[in-house]
């Protein structure tokens, strides 16, 4: 397995488009040792900060050039003499986190980020801090210690050794004047994001900001903003925490919206959800005679963040969960006003989706992605694909969609609103029993392309004729599998759809009726293609335990099918 991990370096640059640019290209541009490069997922310059947060992700040595390559572009193209923006910095790469994605953990990207550090200061003279996973010191994994003072601090930071970079030279010389202290680490996804305010105030802003984040604000006595500043007996500063565990905040003004914002990080979304701290922060604001107007995310987010969101949301509306993931994410979108201030676009924001090879995802779902209307056209045409067996899965699909389709009217049924979570909970299955056999379109039709490309094969030597006849049989219990599968899931349709026949909407029984015929005609139809495709196999060990299972199949449905139909009939005399 690949290891794949995730960069998202922050640049001292938003508003000279020329030089973000020429950032971007270095980072696509770069390749690894075995030639390969990154993928750049997301671009987000900030005027008002002054700041462009990259993201680009890819295998290992890929991402570590890619890195290295950003922050020569940047040591070249920006003076950090002549920087100001909003947004805390010290470096014209101000920080270059790696993140683990898949096949490595969080402590391999530290030693990586760490050797990146080394690196950079080796080859171009740049002072690196390393921060949080990757950090040598207990007190730097947090990246407000090491970048304490910002930029101008700098200076008096390197002639003291507690506080001068892990990786830099003995003295502030000609190189860290022009390009500042990079903070190079590893840590887990974080989500940054700003709630706007309906104030210009930013000392109203960053109170808020103080009554949430984790480190909350310095005590005072008496509690007032005037007040002395409370020590313990060690002469520390003695500090009240905010409500929100993995988050850190401030307050600022925005020229470019003409509002005060929240700028929030939340360093751990298992602690604190996205959908939590909007809540929270809502919560402080009022209690201020503030109002928050919405949220901006800042680069991109995993679907999980969106998707817990719109549940959250839809569990609060006493809303069926059993929806599509398209219209969840909706929901946490409009709940959270997303799209306050510009158009969220979840094809642009949520990582997962801008890792998809789009060309290598549409001709693995070619069918499922049709129009009724052109799928039902190229099953008529003269190639033999699709056939009974994507025909089947689809026959399923929309079998478990209408037992969906049931719960949800249910779920949403005036005066059954003490029910809701019963109806919502079988439609969540309708959902996952649906997206099985969507899969399985394709996947059918997949299965009959490999048995054709199989007898494709060279048969001019005895040696090609075995690989030719093993590569057909081969093919052919792949071909006998896929529609069992189909059956499978098909079955799962058919006690969601009782259940609905049985406790639904009255008024959607027929429904129900018309989820279990389709259902059982994908169950038979698919029979069909197991049947077919195990005589074709030349071992019956193979096809025989396919052929018992697949019948049995049958028999249960047949027995659901009844017991549907009488329900239904049931329900419309009535």
């Amino acid at each position: 397995m690949a290891q794949i991990i995730e960069c998202v370096p922050n640049f001292s640059e938003g508003r000279d488009k020329k030089v973000i640019d020429a950032i971007v290209s270095a980072i696509a541009g770069a390749k690894g040792p075995g030639g390969k490069s990154v993928k750049v997922l997301n671009v987000d310059p900030g005027e008002a900060t002054n700041r462009t947060v990259v993201t680009f992700v890819g295998e290992v040595d890929a991402v570590l050039e890619a890195a290295f390559q950003s922050a020569k572009k940047a040591q070249e193209l920006i003076d950090m003499r002549q920087h100001h923006g909003a947004h805390p910095r010290s470096g014209a790469t101000d920080v270059l986190p790696l993140i683990p994605v898949a096949g490595i953990t969080l402590e391999e990207c530290a030693t990586l980020a760490r050797g990146l550090a080394e690196r950079l200061f080796k080859e171009l003279g740049i002072p690196c801090y390393c921060y949080e996973a990757a950090a040598l010191r207990p007190e730097r994994k947090n990246l407000a210690v090491c970048r304490e003072g910002e930029y101008e601090a700098l200076p008096k930071k390197f002639a003291d050794d507690a506080l001068k970079p892990d990786f830099g030279p003995d003295e502030f010389n000609e190189t860290a004047a022009r390009c500042g202290a990079t903070n190079v680490g590893a840590r887990n996804f974080l989500v940054a994001v700003n709630f706007n305010l309906n104030t210009t105030s930013t000392r109203r802003a960053m109170a808020v900001a103080f009554d949430v984040r984790e480190k909350g604000r310095k005590a005072r006595e008496g509690g007032k903003l005037d007040g002395k500043l409370l020590k313990d007996a060690n002469g520390e500063q003695l500090w009240i925490p905010g409500t929100l565990k993995g988050c850190k905040a401030i307050g600022w003004y925005i020229d470019e919206y003409g509002i005060a914002q929240v700028s929030m990080n939340i360093t751990d979304i298992t602690l604190t959800p996205l959908h939590i701290a909007f809540e929270e922060v809502c919560r402080a604001a009022a209690a201020r005679g503030l109002r928050v107007t919405g949220a901006e995310i800042v680069g991109l987010v995993p679907k999980c963040v969106l998707i817990d969101a719109g549940r959250y949301y839809l569990e609060r509306q006493q809303r069926s969960l059993g929806i599509s993931e398209d219209e969840i994410i909706k929901i946490a979108v409009k709940s959270m006003s997303l799209d306050d201030l510009k158009p969220f676009n979840p094809q642009e924001k949520v990582i997962e989706y801008l890792m998809e090879d789009k060309e290598k995802q549409s001709a693995a779902e070619r069918l499922v992605r049709m129009s009724v209307k052109d799928f039902a056209r190229e099953t008529a045409s003269e190639s033999p694909a699709p056939g009974g067996g994507s025909v089947s899965a689809a026959m399923g699909a929309f079998g478990a969609a209408l037992a969906t389709m049931v719960a949800n009217l249910s779920a949403h049924k005036r005066g059954w609103d003490e029910r809701w979570k019963e109806f919502s909970d079988v439609a969540e299955k309708g959902q996952e029993v649906m997206e099985e056999l969507l899969s399985l379109v394709d996947e059918d039709t997949a299965a009959f392309n490999a048995i054709m490309d199989a007898y494709g094969l060279p048969k001019g030597t005895e040696q090609e004729k075995a690989r030719r006849t093993a590569a057909i049989q081969e093919a052919t219990l792949y071909a006998a599998q896929v529609p069992l599968r189909t059956m499978e899931a098909a079955l799962k349709a058919l006690p969601l759809a009782l259940e609905m026949a049985q406790k639904g909407n009255p008024a959607s029984a027929s429904d129900a009726g018309v989820a279990a015929l389709a259902a059982v005609a994908a169950i038979r139809g698919a029979r069909l293609n197991v049947r077919i495709n195990c005589a074709g196999l030349q071992d019956k060990n193979a096809s025989l335990p396919l052929i018992q299972r697949s019948d049995a199949i049958v028999a249960e449905a047949l027995k659901l099918e009844s017991q549907i139909l009488a329900a239904v009939e049931n329900n419309i005399e009535q």
